[in-house]
């Protein structure tokens, strides 16, 4: 309990810095391209944790690797997704779409691995897409756009890498620091690869664009990919789930406290739902133990 409570916390830390990312990546883009500034972060936190984990990379199974390059290549997907997807719709629409991994992760592991969640995540996962409803969507609704279809990818994806990292990081071969150095390494080098092929790659040329930059490489990328690989097998992937689906609620103050944005009234009580969410699994109705999460961890 105590270990999956811990785990919890630091995922909620890593989520709190992918959404403080969308601060930084509009500071980017004044002088990097999508892809350029994607493949930055990935590489300068690759070059980082391999300097901090060079003895664990030296060890590296063929396993770790498989399962690094794999998350890897999905997580291309769950930002070109989410990069490209604001482009063409609403912020309201992103913003809702780009999280229903909430709800598509548990769908995953029952279609797949027929594992069905227990009635009180279930009713936690409804509440938390309806306060992602009231957070996110604007007055007209949600209208599908291409770009509608784009953060759906990302969502998509975004539940791919949570079931498949759970998988991996369960395997005694598997090392999960390991992994994340790989999976940030591939995705880094593919994001370049495909930077070359379709823009004019180049380094930031201010220092504010620098400090932004290296900010998303070391914690929103290296960091908090490294603190879901090896906290997630603490807990179950319906409930990291939902702790991402908290990011709306933090870039919602970030944008308060850094860029003097409001919400609506129907807005804050949707953030209230969400954190609600999160203490519905953990309450004890009839004293039922709780068994959303892997024993003996």
């Amino acid at each position: 309990m105590a270990k999956r409570r811990g785990a919890e916390l630091l995922l909620a830390l890593a989520t709190a810095f992918w959404s403080i990312s969308y601060y930084f990546t509009r500071v980017c883009l004044a002088e990097l391209d999508v892809l350029t500034l994607n493949a930055f972060r990935f590489l300068s936190a690759f070059a980082i944790l391999g300097a901090v984990y060079r003895r664990r990379l030296r060890a590296m199974t063929r396993e770790t690797l498989r399962w690094g390059a794999a998350v890897g290549a999905v997580l291309v997907l769950v930002y070109i997704g989410a990069t490209y997807g604001v482009k063409y719709t609403s912020l309201s629409n992103a913003g809702f779409i780009s999280c229903l991994a909430v709800i598509i992760t548990p769908l995953i592991e029952w279609l797949v691995y027929r594992k069905k969640p227990e009635p009180r995540m279930t009713a936690a996962l409804l509440l938390c897409t309806l306060g992602l409803a009231l957070l996110t969507l604007g007055d007209d609704g949600l209208h599908f756009a291409v770009g509608d279809a784009l953060c759906l990818l990302c969502s998509v994806s975004y539940a791919v890498d949570i079931v498949v990292t759970d998988r991996a990081v369960a395997k005694p071969e598997v090392d999960p620091v390991g992994m994340s150095v790989a999976e940030i390494g591939v995705t880094g080098a593919l994001f370049l690869l495909l930077a070359c092929l379709f823009e004019r790659p180049c380094l930031p040329r201010s220092p504010e664009v620098w400090g932004a930059a290296l900010f998303l490489g070391l914690f929103c990328s290296g960091l908090a990919f490294v603190i879901q690989t090896t906290q997630q097998k603490f807990t179950s992937p319906a409930r990291v789930a939902l702790i991402f689906t908290l990011e709306p609620v933090f870039s919602a103050a970030v944008a308060y406290f850094l860029a003097g944005e409001r919400l609506r009234a129907r807005s804050y009580f949707g953030a209230l739902l969400m954190l609600a969410s999160l203490v519905l699994p953990q309450l004890d109705f009839g004293g039922k133990k709780h068994d959303d999460v892997r024993e003996g961890l």
